[in-house]
Formats: structure tokens, C-alpha cells, sequence
């Protein structure tokens, strides 16, 4: 099997996996991710292994494995190696950032986003990367900080980097903006802005659930979080409805 072939394997199989693990298939997901990498490795493409491990990674750090996730997120960026394109390079760490985030680990989640930030930094309108990596730029990688500090329950940090990346977001990106809502909420609440939380919660139901388990899943976060305030009157409204 020629090794353009094997690519293209491995690509589809990021993008089927991505899929089904939206859908709640984590199942089927980890074994296409598992086939994808195997056909990435094949073709000899460490960049690719890496999109396909960290993917999987992202997985497990979201069902019960954080530990699993960073070694594996870890060898990710490993596999993909020092020369990778800076967006490639960014979007691997900030895998790792977020799977020391689940498993509790907040200084080693710290330093790589700070890697990954210096990744970024590296990125240029001449600098190639491969095309799977379109939807990567310093507005996502800001999105995906600020889900760190959320989480963190840093909220003076993700507040700031959500509100202007969401001030600019493509409307017609429902599903993403409902996810990234999503994290705005949580971090309103942190920072005892129960009004503001409501307002952005109801932002984010408006747009639907697109038939997205993780959407789904983190509409229970929110609104969960949001019953600490179910005395203020804009929290009961949205409760209510």
C-alpha cells in the first residue's frame, strides 16, 4: 500500500473518529483512531500520528483516562517531533495542557499551554501546514487556554480570552460557539457573575444541540453549575425554562 494511500487512511480515520467520539461512540472511535495511527505510522507521517494520537488522547482525557491521556497526548508530540509546523506543534501541547487539566495536575497543565503559546508564536502566513490543520489559529489556541482556566477555575484569565474570541466567532459555527458558550458560562459562575452566566448560558441554548453528545454533556455542566444561583432571578428564569 503506497504511502499517500496510507495518509489519507490515517487522515479520514482522524476525522470518522472525531465523529463518532461527538456522537458518544468512544468505542468505535478509539478503533478507528487506533487504525488511523497505524496507517499514519506506515506512511511514515509522525505529524499525522500525532493529530491521531492527541485526538485520542483528547478522548480519554474526557471519559475517566487523564492519566492514560497525558502519556499518551505526551508521546504525541514526541511522535510528531521538534520540526513540526507550528500549528501542528500548538494544537499537540495544548492536548497535553488539557490532559494534565483532567487528571489534576494543574502546573505541568500551565507549562505546556505556555508551549504551546511559543508554538504559535512561531506560525506565519508562509509557513506550510498540512490541510487538516485549516481550522487551527491563535483565535482557537485562545479558546482552548481559556478551557483550561475554566477549569482551573480560573475565570479573571478565561473571561477575558473568551469574551474577545467569542466577540468575533463565526455565528453560522453553531456547534463550536455553543461549545465555547458553554465554557463562558462556567466561567461567569466562577467569578460569582450569575447574571452574566445566565445571559451566556441562554446564548448557548438557543443555538440547539446539533445532535452532539459533548454539546449535550456540557449543557448539564452549565446549567448544573448554574443551580448554586438559583435565587437570582435571571438564573431562575433560564432554570425554568
Amino acid at each position: 500500500m503506497g504511502r499517500e494511500l496510507l495518509r489519507a487512511i490515517g487522515e479520514l480515520a482522524q476525522i470518522a473518529g472525531w465523529v463518532a467520539s461527538d456522537a458518544g461512540e468512544h468505542a468505535e472511535a478509539e478503533r478507528i483512531y487506533r487504525l488511523g495511527i497505524s496507517a499514519a505510522r506506515a506512511a511514515g507521517d509522525g505529524v499525522l500520528v500525532g493529530n491521531v494520537a492527541g485526538s485520542l488522547a483528547y478522548q480519554w482525557s474526557n471519559t475517566g483516562r487523564p492519566r492514560d491521556a497525558v502519556d499518551l497526548a505526551a508521546a504525541a508530540v514526541q511522535e510528531a517531533g521538534p520540526d513540526a509546523p507550528a500549528k501542528a506543534r500548538a494544537l499537540y501541547l495544548d492536548r497535553v495542557a488539557w490532559a494534565h487539566t483532567r487528571a489534576g495536575q494543574d502546573r505541568p497543565a500551565m507549562a505546556a499551554l505556555g508551549e504551546a503559546s511559543e508554538a504559535m508564536a512561531q506560525d506565519s502566513p508562509g509557513t506550510e501546514s498540512p490541510s487538516y490543520l485549516y481550522w487551527m489559529d491563535a483565535g482557537e489556541l485562545r479558546v482552548m487556554e481559556a478551557r483550561v482556566y475554566t477549569e482551573l477555575h480560573r475565570p479573571l484569565r478565561a473571561v477575558p480570552l473568551l469574551t474577545d474570541v467569542l466577540g468575533r466567532y463565526d455565528a453560522s459555527h453553531a456547534r463550536e460557539l455553543a461549545l465555547y458558550l458553554s465554557w463562558l458560562a462556567v466561567a461567569y459562575a466562577d467569578a460569582n457573575e450569575p447574571e452574566a452566566a445566565a445571559g451566556t448560558a441562554a446564548r448557548m441554548l438557543a443555538l440547539g444541540q446539533s445532535g452532539s453528545e459533548r454539546t449535550t454533556e456540557r449543557t448539564r455542566i452549565v446549567l448544573d453549575r448554574l443551580r448554586a444561583f438559583r435565587d437570582v432571578p435571571e438564573v431562575a428564569e433560564l432554570l425554568a425554562s
